[in-house]
């Protein structure tokens, strides 16, 4: 039966889409994961994969038409198949209201035989081919640089009904904490992984079909035909390690009272805050409808006072065993971060590949220290330091069009627009939010939007739109205490600025010696595209905008 793909929500924000470009059309056979189409939202043009397997039978808009979020995007199915009955019905056809209840009537006429025949293949000895299965969602490519994904949370749970457009779970990859809408209906039979596992790009995530679906079938067919039977394989023997442990866990408080057996019902919320406190939800006595734990009976759960006792004991070899005797090794390994991989891959290639060299310039900030406090006094929003940098490296950068640039192998690429990367530290390693068209931005306009970045960096709710499009790139550890450092280059920009902290200095002003405020950059430069001698001319521009501040206000 064909499947219909509706306009997804790309961005937080995104009301409607553009087809800014189609990878197939009509009559093309597609696979899970190719790449259907590119869709402009209201931040940035992102490319959209099918997570359906067959013939591209429809298109809801031809390049350069709007589509409104759920709206009709394309329809998936056999070579030849009727989907004019489905056409009418997501395009509001009323001539045509009749026909779409007859096609819906007749599809499962048409489906059940297509169920009984795809047990048969196995029984035979034939062998499955699991990318093709409705049932099947794979997990997706959620960014650029992505290759795997560790499940953050599930939002739903083995059993559960699931709807189009509905919130199936919290993928981490290399970049942000991204929500994963479900493209399909019914029930979610199966999960690949539990919350805090990985698994590899396009391996299994989840399955979603109809009651009575035959899970194992999959599961055997993925063993059956390699590469990707590890996932289900970690996942079986996950289990049993984690019940072995929980088991040793659980002695202590074997006297509570189990209320919840099996699956237990409870709101995201809810399992937030138990996992954050280390409550068991088998002992939590649900309020809400059909037992379903909430916030509040979390809120007001209190463990058994015996288990309470019994558990404090098994506190103190704990607190020993972190106070190491003098003369004893100790270390503590932790798993490495989704995003610290790419960081790690993405700048050791850049530092191998490209070529680096760096020059260093001594800035006079006297000025900069003079027109901060005046322009404060009168700015709705607080201007930094870093924020004064920033537009004066923007204004410069037009001036120095082979700074703003990208080495693309066979060509260089020029940039005429200047979007800044802003380097956020995080608890997990670094992300470069970008402001964009910064030389046509005021600095009130520039503290607004990097503070927002900056906050939402620490919050896990930036969006690959808000990373993505850097022509050059500004580090700035000043803050921190650091006089001067060297960065390594955010590819694919040519350069980046390592910025220090301002300290006083004794200076010769006049032929006299006397306190001034100096600041120390360092330009990161890639020498297949940009020279030393254009370094140092952009640096001196920098230089001269910042000691005579007034001439980037122009």
């Amino acid at each position: 039966m064909a499947e219909v793909i509706l306009m997804p929500r790309l961005s937080d924000t995104m009301t409607e889409g553009v087809i800014a470009a189609w990878h197939k059309k009509p009559g093309d056979a597609v696979k899970k994961g190719d790449l259907l189409a590119e869709i402009e939202t209201d931040k940035a043009t992102m490319e959209l994969e099918s997570y359906q397997e067959g013939t591209l039978l429809h298109v809801g808009a031809d390049k350069g038409g709007k589509l409104q979020v759920n709206d009709l995007l394309a329809i998936i199915g056999k070579q030849g198949e009727d989907v004019s009955a489905l056409v009418a019905q997501h395009n509001g056809n009323g001539g045509n209201g009749a026909a779409a209840p007859k096609a819906t009537e007749e599809a499962p006429k048409k489906e059940e035989p297509k169920k009984e025949e795809a047990p048969a293949q196995p029984s035979g000895g034939g062998r499955i081919d699991v990318a093709a299965m409705e049932e099947v969602v794979l997990m997706p490519r959620l960014s650029d640089t992505m290759t795997e994904g560790v499940i953050a949370g599930w939002h739903k749970n083995v059993g559960d009904t699931v709807k189009k457009g509905e919130v199936l779970a919290d993928i981490e990859t290399d970049k942000a904490t991204m929500e994963l809408e479900s493209y399909k209906e019914g029930v979610l039979l199966y999960q690949g992984a539990k919350a805090g596992e990985k698994i590899q790009v396009n391996d299994l995530l989840c399955i979603i079909g109809k009651e009575g679906f035959d899970v194992n079938k999959v599961l055997e067919a993925m063993k059956n035909g390699g590469g990707a039977a590890t996932a289900p394989a970690e996942t079986k023997e996950t289990p049993k390690a984690e019940s072995s442990a929980s088991a040793q866990a659980a002695a202590p408080v074997a006297e509570q009272q189990v209320v919840n057996e099996g699956r237990i019902f409870a709101s995201p919320l809810a399992k937030k805050i138990a996992s954050e406190k280390g409550i068991d939800l088998k002992y939590v006595k649900g309020s809400g409808d059909n037992g379903r734990i909430t916030k509040t009976d979390i809120d007001n759960y209190k463990p058994a006072d015996a288990p309470a006792a019994s558990a404090a004991p098994a506190a103190a070899p704990a607190s020993k065993a972190t106070t190491a005797p003098v003369g004893q090794e100790s270390f503590e390994e932790v798993p490495v971060s989704q995003m610290r991989k790419t960081i790690a891959r993405r700048l050791s290639e850049s530092l191998f590949t490209a070529p680096h060299f760096y020059l260093t310039m001594s800035i006079d900030m006297d000025a900069c220290v003079a027109a901060r406090a005046k322009l404060n006094e009168v700015s709705s929003v607080k201007i930094s330091f870093n924020d004064l940098v920033l537009k004066a490296v923007a204004v410069a950068l037009k001036q120095h069009p082979k700074v703003n640039s990208s080495w693309l192998g066979d060509k260089i690429r020029i940039n005429h627009h200047v979007n800044i990367g802003v380097a956020v530290a995080v608890d997990e390693g670094l992300l470069v939010p970008v402001v964009r068209f910064a030389d046509a931005k005021s600095l009130s306009q520039i503290a607004t939007e990097v503070k927002d970045y900056a906050k939402k960096a620490k919050d896990k709710k930036l969006q690959p739109s808000d990373w993505e499009g850097s022509t050059f790139t500004i580090s700035n550890l000043g803050m921190f205490g650091i006089d001067q450092f060297t960065a390594i280059i955010n590819p694919p920009d040519a350069c980046i600025l390592a910025v220090g902290g301002i300290s006083q200095e004794p200076v010769v002003k006049n032929g006299a010696i006397v306190p001034g405020n100096v600041m120390k950059v360092t330009l990161s430069c890639d020498h297949r595209v940009v020279d030393g001698a254009t370094g140092a001319a952009f640096l001196q521009t920098v230089k001269s905008l910042l000691e005579e501040p007034l001439r980037m206000m122009i």
